[in-house]
């Protein structure tokens, strides 16, 4: 391999905020690093995604105990990428919720990607002896439910494929908030490599329908007010179709994987490489796009082995 990831190269610890997008209402972001939502209800609060390790959640868990001394009930996973799950424990939840669809993607290839994702991401995984195993859920959804944190409401969705297959999003309706996982990024790039690039604009306008005041994004600041997260909505539809036009023209042709990392070369990185984590992600976005290209509807499971060999059919 001619030269590593991006991501193993970023070893700087990042400033982390706390951001109130509601009321009771809570972001926690870290310059492009996963970030955590937190609901607090009358009684309990809830937090959307864990974190990477137990260490980095306690992180989180700090800031909450900053605003709230009520016991963290429920933690829902929007999806099943190791960098959010696997700080699960440190929580204490008696709930943990997924959607069926990423409880299924846990048991396909959850140790897959847990090892891709350590040998992508070594700062994020300081301190990863304390996980205890793979992340589970205690309780699964098909479309839709609904947690009462007490009076408060929240309602836990797929609202269709994007990011991954069993995505789900937050709502709370009394704020117009949403929690949206990664199938929304700020100033950051996606990670599009267990993606699906021809539904993700629907998904986002399936967002976009409930008008949210507010979003917590997957990667990058707060989205308050509805001009921001227009904006961001806007961006993240932008990023994806960037990427997948130029491939989809190389595909079309009989183009080989390379052609389309140049093609996408040429189309995003003037508008994108400012974006954190953009050039991490881009060969694999560019192998997803290229696969989903070819027909290939379900992503192909990624393993240490399979990102060294093609990080090297990318460098030529």
């Amino acid at each position: 391999m001619a030269k590593a990831f991006a991501s193993q190269g970023d070893l700087s610890e990042k400033k982390t905020s706390f951001t109130e997008v509601g009321p009771g209402l809570y972001a926690f972001t870290a310059e492009g690093d996963p970030n955590t939502g937190v609901i607090i209800g009358d009684e309990s609060v809830m937090v959307v995604e864990a974190q990477a390790t137990p260490r980095l959640a306690r992180k989180v868990i700090e800031c909450i105990r900053s605003v709230t001394d009520k016991p963290i009930s429920h933690l829902i996973l929007t999806h099943y990428h190791a960098v959010r799950v696997l700080g699960a424990s440190a929580y204490g939840a008696r709930e943990v919720i997924m959607s069926e669809a990423a409880r299924g993607m846990v048991e396909e290839r959850g140790a897959e990607d847990w090892a891709s994702e350590f040998g992508r991401f070594p700062r994020l995984f300081q301190g990863h002896e304390e996980i205890p195993g793979l992340t589970w859920p205690t309780t699964t959804f098909s479309e839709a439910m609904t947690v009462y944190l007490g009076k408060r409401k929240v309602e836990i969705m797929h609202l269709g494929r994007a990011h991954t297959a069993g995505d789900a999003v937050v709502w709370v309706p009394d704020a117009e908030v949403m929690f949206t996982g990664d199938i929304v990024e700020y100033h950051s790039a996606c990670y599009c490599g267990d993606g699906y690039f021809s539904d993700w604009a629907d998904t986002l306008n399936n967002i976009a329908g409930f008008d949210p005041v507010a979003i917590a994004p997957g990667r990058g600041d707060a989205l308050i007010g509805r001009e921001m997260v227009a904006k961001a909505l806007d961006a993240t539809a932008d990023f994806v179709e960037s990427t997948y036009r130029p491939v989809a023209k190389v595909a079309a042709r009989g183009g080989s994987l390379k052609e389309a990392w140049d093609a996408v070369r040429a189309a995003c990185d003037q508008k994108f490489k400012d974006y954190a984590i953009y050039e991490h992600c881009l060969p694999f976005n560019v192998a997803r796009a290229y696969d989903e290209a070819r027909g290939i509807d379900h992503p192909r499971i990624w393993t240490a082995q399979r990102d060294l060999d093609m990080w090297a059919a990318l460098q030529g």
